[in-house]
């Protein structure tokens, strides 16, 4: 048995490492005016929709002198709302670029300049008398949200310490579900959702901007970007003694690894990328994982929230506080995946997550067409959305950015993200377009649709995608090629291909 006690050792010592002081602090810094924002932007349109649509049809009025008709005003409405879709395309298709260009930290804070721009429109549109500007002010926030969820688990994943990779990672998904449940808290009617306040409450997206420009800027560049992109060995070690501390030297014999193993290669495009056949897997699973993350029916749970908290008994002027509890639920469940995943391992989470999610679309579907069997029911449907929201934040929730990182070396992660970013806000924004309609024609048999979605991921990732956890990207991507799975069906798509030409 003596043989096994340095091994045990060695996890037991990786099990009991924390982050320095200084990493966290960077985290924050990257995370507050990054994908804080990201769900922060989400979450307080909805507070000031009715005050919106009034603002809209007063400027129509004094126009045109005349009232503005309803298909108007939701197409007005719809673009306001799609404008930030829109952006966040935008932003995920040159952050990736930019952060090769600029860096990781000087990316996230030339970010900030949408922001700003952002929230100075938003909060001109009402003294102004333009709801223009709140098309305008809407994409400019979703640019700086595409950029920040692009660049931003870069930035996380290179800073981290191999055996702290998953848990660093898990502050995007933290910081989110931190936004989102902080735009609903300020949108309550007691803070910023009354009605003289809705262009203030917009505009304070400027407000994490102004704090990650105040803190980022103590902090280092990407170690990984430093040495591997710019050839910046000194920085490199000054950076990683700042964030790591004086024993640092497996952080940067790691780094040195994987530059030597990329020497002469310079960062691809992302149509190289879609090219390169050595990386087909790892495409094919972020293009899959991230557009389930969107077309798994968590957009649908929230649809269906507000109509069963009214089934249940709640009153309507209460519902935004019980919908915070729902914000509340996702925000621990992230929370609870930092914790868990450098245990547990990034494979079983998103893949229990995306089983667990499964079983909840089965149970949901049941309980919604037996609605008005019990008077229980309702109890048990909303039991349902906080299982299907507390099962997506275990795993599809916050683990789908850390895999995007993990799975490519240096020379390819950005280009990666280009094209992660562009297949997520694209589902997004189609879910956004079509989910109204699979409502209507499916009513609560829409969820088998999700169920189909869910159980085939699942299937995907317990059949292909190999554990990364305490491991380089080099290891990773060495084990991803070397996979029984990943090779076997190259050989039956061959083997079709022989048969069809054959007969």
């Amino acid at each position: 048995m003596d043989e096994y006690e340095p091994l045990l050792l060695k996890d037991f010592e990786d099990s009991k490492k924390f982050p320095s002081l200084s990493l966290v602090l960077a985290l924050c810094a990257a995370c507050i005016g990054g994908t804080f924002q990201y769900g922060y932007n989400i979450s307080i349109i909805n507070a000031p929709t009715a005050y919106v649509h009034d603002f809209i049809n007063q400027t129509w009025k004094e126009r045109f002198q005349t009232d503005i008709s309803e298909d108007v005003l939701t197409l007005l409405w719809s673009t306001i709302v799609s404008g930030y879709t829109i952006g966040g395309f935008i932003g995920a298709s040159v952050g990736g670029v930019l952060s090769v260009k600029l860096g990781r930290k000087m990316t996230l804070l030339a970010n900030n300049i949408f922001a700003l721009t952002a929230a100075l429109l938003l909060g001109l549109s009402y003294p102004a008398g333009l709801f223009e500007l709140l098309i305008v002010g809407r994409l400019f926030t979703g640019i700086n949200a595409g950029v920040a969820i692009c660049v931003q688990p870069q930035y996380l994943g290179e800073i981290a310490p191999t055996s702290l990779r998953g848990a660093m990672g898990m502050g995007t998904s933290i910081f989110i579900t931190g936004g989102i449940l902080s735009g609903q808290v300020v949108g309550l009617k007691e803070l910023l959702g009354r009605e003289e306040y809705w262009p203030i409450l917009l505009a304070s997206t400027c407000i994490p901007a102004f704090l990650q420009l105040l803190i980022l800027p103590w902090f280092p560049e990407s170690p990984r970007y430093l040495l591997i992109d710019k050839g910046d060995e000194e920085g490199c070690k000054k950076a990683l003694k700042q964030l790591h501390g004086a024993k640092c030297d497996q952080e940067w014999e790691d780094i040195s690894q994987e530059r030597n193993n990329l020497a002469g290669l310079t960062a691809k495009k992302p149509w190289e990328l879609l090219r390169d056949r050595s990386v087909r897997w790892q495409l094919l699973t972020i293009v899959l994982l991230n557009a389930a993350q969107q077309l798994n029916g968590i957009n649908a749970i929230y649809f269906y929230a507000d109509y069963l908290f009214k089934q249940a008994g709640i009153p309507s002027d209460k519902i935004p506080y019980v919908t915070i509890g729902t914000g509340a639920c996702e925000c621990i469940t992230a929370l609870t995946c930092g914790m868990l995943i450098e245990r547990l391992g990034r494979k079983a989470l998103i893949g229990g997550g995306y089983s667990l999610m499964s079983i909840c679309c089965i149970l949901f579907t049941l309980t919604l067409t037996f609605q008005d069997a019990s008077p229980i029911i309702p109890y048990l449907s909303m039991a349902c959305v906080f299982a299907f929201i507390l099962s997506f934040g275990l795993g599809p929730g916050g683990v789908t950015n850390i895999l995007t990182t993990e799975l490519f070396t240096q020379t390819s992660r950005s280009a990666a993200y280009i094209i992660a970013g562009s297949v997520n806000w694209f589902s997004f924004f189609f879910i956004g377009l079509v989910f109204p309609f699979i409502v209507i024609g499916l009513q609560q048999y829409c969820f088998l649709v999700f169920l189909v979605i869910c159980f085939s991921v699942a299937l995907y990732i317990f059949l292909v995608i190999p554990e990364t956890k305490n491991k380089t990207f080099l290891e990773i991507q060495n084990e991803f090629n070397q996979s029984p799975n990943n090779r076997a069906l190259p050989d039956m798509l061959s083997l079709g291909h022989t048969c069809t030409y054959s007969t």
